[in-house]
């Protein structure tokens, strides 16, 4: 099977195809992780993307459903420099070929994918099309339709990967924390769920009438796709949960999206940060902690009201990775505390966020 990524500047990019037989389209972007692909594949802050992988050897050691972060893959389409046929480890239950086909992803092996992401970080994150076929593929209307291509960011990304019914977990949980699906992570419920705690799993839109019934001791917003802007519902409770003191926990998505409601604006980054190996220096501190990343939207603090601070900056390019309350318990973070596998110089945010809650 053969395989053609074609961007909306009309560029062609020919390889080798495998998984699905398909034609997708979404927002090319770039990760530089060495391992994790199946972490990556299945995190629904993915979604509406064509991720490339920078590093050049992908499948090596075949797929693991105890490494997703949730039910299946959530990208659009997969590029590779060389994909792995016959993987080789213990907990390998399959190959990434039979994984895609199970669930109708395309990809594409064979091309320069360090070019790719050349292109990428000197033109920014572009709009592509990948198609998987047999015989003949037409170029010409390839191009053409490239060029069209809807941008995935101005849907609501978020309302088609959250939950739809709320969900209840650890009943007996000694405080309960209420978890905005925005499209979680499964490792940040695990990390709530490991610290003992009764976890409310709710829609994206639940108002706070909905969320002040169950009477929640702290209220976490987890991380997520596209445009926070879009996420309104999200942002109006928000508003309502400041004006009080219920301990606040936002990660990536939800750093913005507690930062719109704070005050602050938010703006498309050229190419994002997507990796596990991001310094991010504590504000007032000399302390640089490695993280990992995965977003294209940052924080502009300088709209914050002065009683929020900036509270981690990231040493690669100065956008900002964090903000916290002066005197309330609210805090987010850019970053992944919960990454795995990646450091886990961060994982003590889940602690302190736990003994806020009273």
């Amino acid at each position: 099977m053969k395989a053609v990524l074609v961007l909306e500047d009309g560029s062609v990019w020919p390889g080798e195809g495998f998984g699905s037989f398909a034609k997708v389209s979404g927002e090319v972007v770039f990760n530089t992780g060495m391992v994790g692909y199946p972490e990556s594949i299945t995190d629904p802050s993915y979604h509406g993307q064509i991720l490339c992988q920078t590093y050049p050897l992908i499948g090596n050691y075949g797929v693991s459903s105890k490494s997703f972060e949730s039910d299946k893959p959530k990208i659009q389409g997969y590029v590779v420099s060389e994909h792995c046929e016959a993987p080789s480890h213990a907990s390998s239950e399959k190959s990434l070929d039979v994984w895609f086909k199970e669930n109708s992803i395309p990809g594409i092996a064979g091309l320069d994918t360090r070019a790719l992401t050349k292109k990428l970080r000197l033109h920014g994150v572009m709009l592509g099309i990948l198609e998987t076929y047999y015989t003949k593929v037409d170029l010409a209307a390839l191009r053409r339709e490239a060029r069209l291509i809807p941008d995935p960011n101005k849907r609501h990304l978020v309302g088609e990967m959250t939950v739809k019914k709320i969900k209840v977990y650890n009943r007996d949980g000694a405080k309960t924390v209420v978890l905005i699906d925005c499209g979680a992570k499964l490792n940040i419920l695990q990390s709530l769920l490991r610290r003992g705690l009764k976890v409310v799993r709710v829609p994206d839109d639940t108002p706070a009438a909905k969320i002040l019934e169950y009477a929640p001791d702290g209220l976490f917003i987890s991380n997520g796709p596209g445009d926070p802007k879009k996420c309104a519902a999200t942002i109006e409770t928000l508003r309502f949960f400041l004006q009080g003191r219920i301990p606040i926990f936002g990660i990536c998505l939800g750093h913005q999206l507690l930062s719109l409601a704070a005050g602050a604006d938010t703006y498309k980054l050229k190419f994002g940060h997507r990796s596990q190996n991001q310094p991010c220096l504590e504000e007032g501190t000399k302390r640089c902690y490695i993280t990992s990343q995965n977003h294209g939207y940052a924080v502009d603090v300088r709209a914050l009201p002065k009683d929020w601070h900036p509270w981690f900056t990231n040493a690669n390019d100065d956008t900002n990775e964090g903000v916290r309350h002066i005197s309330k318990p609210f805090f987010s973070v850019q970053f992944h505390p919960e990454a795995a596998p990646g450091p886990t110089d961060t994982d003590f945010l889940f602690d302190r966020f736990c003994g806020m809650l009273g």
